[in-house]
């Protein structure tokens, strides 16, 4: 099996070969028999840090230019839309999001198999993905928190009614019946959000054969920024400069879409991309994925409508850091909340500036925080510890019966009951390997995505305690 893979993977780097996809600065698309890789980047496996990426065969340097995909390798609305069939019909609905026509279109190029241009790529794109919309009631369920709930009973509303929109263009092409159906549109759907890149002439993106090989790294934990575009330097400009202001982008004056190494990676090192800022929710939302580590994670609390009047602040900006530290925002606000109604005024001059007020002032905002986050950390159906049994137990069970044998002993079972239900596993169900019904495998693999998300959401809220507590400990002695 691994033997036929290879072969494949070849046979597409070759193809991508002829279209003028390489990894080095000079490109020759006549060389169709040349795999498009091999002089920067390589096809690797990296099972800790996102699977299957590219990796740099050599020492590379930050800021130089490691891959270049030719406009005419892209697949674009546009390219697609060259198809008069296609183009008539979409012509006939312009309702249609951009979003939607580019899903449509990759449907319907699906839908033409080995006569499709793009068949190789195809044939490369992952079968499943995890991204919220994907999840069904019990995944939802396990986020426990209701903001991430809400975010992914949207999500999924918004895909089957864009769905049903665009049914009668799906029709209208004369589409198979596996590919009119809403699985395929989800499928369809998590290709064009987790796997995009972005291009100035179509908001909905571009699909980048190669490009879209390489692995995530969060801004924040690399040494550019995060802007997803770039300086265009000259040669003397980028050496003196010695950074670029993004990983990659389409250049006009290549026609290509270009990326450039974010920082200097030594042979064998996972060559990664930056795709933008990012928590771990909005990760999940958008790519099926998030980050053990991630410095641009945030979580919002409940607070009481008196915070948010008291500030002019913005409520998206009030929230906890990854760390557990209030952002400058919500401890402007909390502090300008717990000042009298009458001296707001007064103070809050010293408030936007950053100033702690008083010593009296800051106890009170360190106490109420933290009496909030202990409030919230109680009000989930499972504690830091459970969770982490369960992920455990995702992670180390290689058949039904040690899975419930690690499990046994937690409070959550209803949780753990309704997976078994949904996957016919209850009662031994024969005893039967969960990881050998691709159905369970699947519901598990998204189950144990909420469980990280929400396990991640608690140790915010429990450095967040730490954090005020250390602060009120300095504030009384």
């Amino acid at each position: 099996m691994e033997a036929e893979e290879e072969r494949s993977l070849a046979s597409f780097l070759r193809w991508a070969g002829g279209l003028g996809i390489s990894d080095v600065a000079i490109t020759n698309p006549s060389q169709d028999s040349i795999s498009c890789l091999g002089y920067s980047l390589c096809v690797s496996h990296f099972p800790h840090s996102g699977g299957r990426g590219l990796g740099a065969v050599r020492d590379l340097r930050r800021g130089e230019l490691i891959l270049r995909v030719p406009k005419s390798a892209l697949m674009t609305s546009g390219n697609v839309l060259e198809d008069k069939k296609l183009s008539i019909a979409v012509n006939n609905h312009p309702y249609l999001s951009s979003a939607q026509i580019l899903i449509v279109c990759l449907l319907y190029e699906m839908g033409k198999g080995k006569s499709s241009k793009w068949h190789p790529y195809l044939m490369h794109l992952p079968h499943t993905y995890d991204i919220l919309a994907t999840f069904g009631e019990l995944e939802k369920r396990a986020l426990q928190v209701d903001e991430a709930q809400w975010v992914t009973e949207k999500a999924t509303l918004k895909a089957k009614s864009e769905w049903k929109e665009a049914n009668a263009v799906m029709e209208e092409i004369k589409l198979k019946s596996q590919l009119l159906t809403l699985k395929a549109w989800l499928w369809a759907t998590a290709t064009i959000s987790s796997r995009t890149l972005h291009i100035p002439w179509d908001e909905a993106g571009c699909l980048c054969p190669v490009g879209d090989l390489f692995n995530y790294d969060a801004p924040g934990r690399g040494p550019l920024t995060p802007k997803i575009r770039r300086l265009m330097f000259d040669a003397e400009e980028l050496d003196s400069h010695s950074q670029r202001l993004t990983d990659g982008g389409f250049e006009e004056d290549v026609n290509s879409y270009c990326f450039y190494a974010r920082e200097n990676y030594k042979q064998g090192e996972q060559v990664l991309l930056c795709y933008g800022l990012y928590t771990n929710l909005e990760l999940l939302e958008h790519y099926g994925f998030l980050l053990p580590e991630n410095p641009n994670d945030k979580i919002f609390i409940p607070l009481e409508s008196a915070v948010y009047s008291s500030s002019s602040w913005p409520k998206e900006s009030l929230y906890i850091c990854h760390d557990g530290k209030p952002s400058f925002a919500l401890l402007s606000a909390l502090r300008l909340w717990a000042t009298p109604k009458n001296k707001r005024k007064s103070v809050r001059h010293l408030v936007y500036s950053g100033s702690q007020l008083s010593v009296d002032n800051e106890i009170v905002v360190m106490k109420w925080l933290s009496k909030t986050c202990d409030s919230a950390l109680k009000s989930l159906p499972t504690s830091i510890d459970e969770d982490t049994i369960l992920l455990n137990a995702m992670d180390n069970s290689r058949d039904f019966c040690s899975f419930m044998e690690i499990t046994k002993l937690l409070s959550s079972r209803d949780e753990i009951c309704a997976f078994l239900e949904a996957n016919n596993l209850q009662d031994g169900h024969g005893l039967t390997d969960i990881l050998v019904s691709r159905k369970a495998r699947r519901s598990m693999d998204k189950w144990k995505l909420a469980v990280q998300w929400r396990l991640g959401y608690k140790k915010v809220l429990v450095n967040c305690i730490s954090y005020c507590n250390e602060m009120l400990e300095s504030l009384l002695t």
